[in-house]
């Protein structure tokens, strides 16, 4: 397992010139905008600033952050020029980062520190084992820890509340140390944590999981998932899968029919969007879906992610879609956006479901503008053990909306009757 550089718990906020960094949110802000960095250019900024009363060698910066894997001294030269310009600098000012031949790189800035408000001086909470406290804002605290998949890509996962464990796959947009603060996770974290402990994780390519990853295969997707429970120590669990992580927690049942109790599946599809078009004007939307992606996801102009933002939330507020765009933009970047969304349109695991073998709740929205309510039919027809609820919603994402307290008494009660 590589080293992390970033923790929660160290909460000490850093500015210089007109940037402000962040570590506990995993943040960087330049002119007040949050800057969208990767997980290692990140790394490196902190440890450069926490050290910056001397030189840091490659060396140390190499063990650091990217652990005991093998990396090229290219790859850190990369990472400290996208670390440069994400701050205002570059190679001939070096007027934050300076490089110092033949030793290392020092951070030559003048640097302020704040305490964050609210700062908690506890001690972090064992990971799935005792009850941890709640936040003021009665969002449960998490525990964040990291683990390395076979090909090196570092996933972030964290646990939340007390009592029975409930396993989340990954799904699209998601981050971490700032789901809570989301209108969109919010309800999300409060209620699936309470009573229970909520285990989940940022899948690869998206918020505190590493970005620069070279396979992006739904494989992996599944592949991490099972490596997320293995470091948490989870033998049998029930688990739950939304949007493209129903097809994620579909492949994982039928692979591991031993380790999944109980399958709770929300706004799902056994096939993606491209396998399921059956006529032209269908193919023709599926196509734009991926290139209103390339063209128009790392534009500052919120125009073509609002495209996608219509679509997840038709029933939100203005200010609710500002909040989303947002939320697309600090979750990943425009290069990993377009491929999340081609390898969700060719996800296929028709084949797979009738292999699951445990007790499947299906939950969807009954105006589902992501995805059709027949998809979720559809696959729930075709896993043995199912019952199909659908929700009185338009959005693909539940929202704090009157189909939300639906959603988790289908929850609970599921999880709790007897087999």
């Amino acid at each position: 397992m590589s080293a992390v550089v970033g923790s929660t718990f160290d909460r000490t906020i850093y500015e210089f010139d007109d940037c402000l960094v962040d570590p506990g949110r995993f943040e960087l802000r330049r002119g007040g905008a949050v800057e969208h960095v990767e997980p290692q250019v990140f790394d490196v900024l902190v440890h450069l600033i926490r050290h910056r009363e001397r030189v840091v060698t490659k060396t140390e910066l190499l063990d650091t952050v990217w652990g005991d894997r093998f990396v090229s001294e290219s790859a850190l030269a990369s990472r400290l020029k996208s670390a440069r310009r994400a701050v205002g600098d570059d190679g001939a000012a070096q007027r934050v980062i300076r490089t110092v031949f033949g030793r290392g790189y020092q951070f030559v800035a003048d640097v302020a520190e704040h305490p964050p408000a609210g700062a908690r001086t506890a001690a972090p909470a064992p990971l799935l084992a005792a009850p941890v406290a709640l936040e003021p804002v009665a969002v449960p605290q998490q525990t964040i820890r990291f683990c390395t998949a076979a090909d090196g890509a570092r996933i972030a996962y964290a646990a939340m509340g007390s009592g029975p464990v409930l396993v989340k796959a990954a799904n699209w947009l998601t981050h971490l140390d700032h789901d809570h603060e989301t209108f969109v996770w919010r309800h999300w974290l409060t209620g699936l944590a309470d009573g229970r402990t909520l285990l989940r994780y940022d899948e690869r390519g998206c918020g505190m999981s590493d970005w620069d990853v070279e396979s992006f295969e739904f494989d992996d997707w599944v592949d991490d998932l099972e490596l997320v429970v293995d470091a948490a120590g989870l033998d049998r669990f029930p688990l739950l899968g939304v949007s493209q992580g129903a097809a994620v927690a579909v492949a994982f049942a039928a692979r591991h029919p031993d380790r999944v109790s109980r399958l709770i599946l929300c706004g799902g599809y056994g096939r993606g969007r491209a396998l399921r078009a059956t006529t032209e004007e269908e193919r023709r939307e599926a196509a734009l879906d991926l290139e209103v992606a390339r063209v128009g996801w790392g534009r500052d102009d919120p125009s073509f992610r609002q495209v996608f933002t219509s679509m997840f939330l038709p029933d939100g507020t203005r200010e609710q879609w500002e909040e989303f765009n947002d939320l697309q933009r600090r979750t990943t970047s425009a290069q990993n956006a377009v491929r999340f969304l081609e390898t969700f349109a060719e996800i296929d695991v028709t084949g797979l479901a009738p292999r699951v073998q445990c007790p499947t709740l299906v939950l969807h929205s009954r105006g589902d503008r992501r995805v059709p309510l027949a998809a979720a039919r559809d696959l729930a027809s075709l896993i043995p053990d199912c019952r199909f609820v659908s929700l009185p919603s338009r959005n693909h994402i539940v929202m704090d909306e009157p189909a939300w307290p639906i959603f988790l008494d289908e929850i609970d009660r599921f999880l709790t009757e007897r087999p």
